[in-house]
């Protein structure tokens, strides 16, 4: 847990952070924010046959509209049965790619306000993009808390195993996730290389390894606390052993061969604690591995995009891009 006096000295190097790191790149015009548009034409099954640990009997997938009237798409899906891929190709790719995980508290997936809008304005950068529909961890899989992990390492072995297909380098492949999809890809930056499923094809004898990681307002911790108590009941169940909580509470186990790692949170955002994003970048940076933070005084919780426009927070795909290429993980 982090005390009062660490949280102030963290929050204090978050605000440097934001005051260097962000002088590099300037918040685009909402133009610049393809909100709307078409959903993915390219829709890949995850898995060649069924996915591992089913089928579940009587699980029925379901899709969820949320939208107001007359407001932007707002779908979720539950109870997912066949995991996908939905892919965004850019016009003028640039060699790079990327694992889009939404979130959902690990109850449903989020599909349109934390996946394909996101998708849409990274493709139009250049960026290929990979939108995961994943199996929840509550709905009865036989792998349990490990049925998310088994289809995001799927996800990106096929992806780097294809990645000639689409005009992507295998060594540019990042992850990026948000709120319990952060949580998700954490866990694929710090778990890759464990075995969770036998392998079905020559996808899976290549590396589960994202080249870097994004994570936005990201579940880390499943520990009271910070934890959010939604995802973490989901993942683990009602009062779980300690060690089940340590295991899936992805800052344990970063390494010096975690992926680099971009962070970014609003510090009033009352649905998952900034300290997770907090608790994520002490461990980075422990373990010496390239991070950067962003920190943000308002936004709340599950602003994408759309939550972004107008306030400052509008700034963070601009950061992060400008991150991602001065580091070279997509190019300048």
């Amino acid at each position: 847990m982090i005390n009062r006096r660490r949280w102030l000295g963290m929050t204090a190097l978050a605000a440097t952070l934001i005051g260097t790191m962000g002088r590099d790149a300037q918040a685009e015009p909402g133009a610049d924010f393809p909100l709307t548009g078409p959903d993915p034409a390219e829709i890949l099954p995850l898995w060649p046959t069924r996915p591992p640990g089913g089928p579940v009997p009587g699980l029925v997938e379901q899709v969820e509209d949320r939208a107001k009237p007359g407001g932007l798409k707002d779908r979720a899906a539950l109870h997912i049965t066949q995991p996908t891929l939905s892919v965004f190709r850019p016009a003028k790719p640039n060699g790079s790619a990327l694992l889009l995980i939404p979130g959902g508290g690990y109850a449903r997936v989020v599909m349109d306000k934390e996946g394909f809008e996101t998708a849409r304005l990274l493709a139009a950068k250049g960026i290929t993009v990979f939108v995961l529909l994943y199996r929840l961890p509550g709905d009865g899989w036989a792998g349990g808390p490990d049925t998310p992990m088994q289809d995001a390492q799927r996800a990106l072995r096929l992806i780097r195993h294809n990645a000639p297909a689409y005009g992507v380098a295998p060594g540019r492949i990042g992850v990026m996730g948000f709120s319990a999809g952060g949580h998700l890809s954490a866990s694929l930056a710090t778990r890759y290389e464990e075995k969770l499923y036998d392998p079905v094809d020559a996808a899976d004898a290549v590396s589960a390894r994202p080249d870097h990681a994004c994570l936005v307002y990201p579940v880390i911790t499943l520990a009271p606390p910070s934890a959010h108590t939604g995802s973490a009941h989901n993942m683990l169940g009602h009062n779980p052993a300690p060690d089940r909580v340590a295991r899936y509470s992805p800052q344990n186990g970063v390494t010096t061969q975690t992926p680099p790692s971009f962070l970014l949170h609003a510090l009033d955002d009352k649905g998952v604690a900034p300290e997770n994003s907090l608790l994520m970048l002490a461990a980075l940076q422990r373990a010496g591995v390239l991070a950067e933070a962003h920190f943000f005084q308002e936004g709340g919780h599950g602003f994408g995009l759309r939550g972004a426009v107008g306030k400052p927070v509008a700034a963070w795909p601009s950061l992060y891009l400008a991150w991602a290429r001065r580091n070279g993980f997509i190019p300048a």
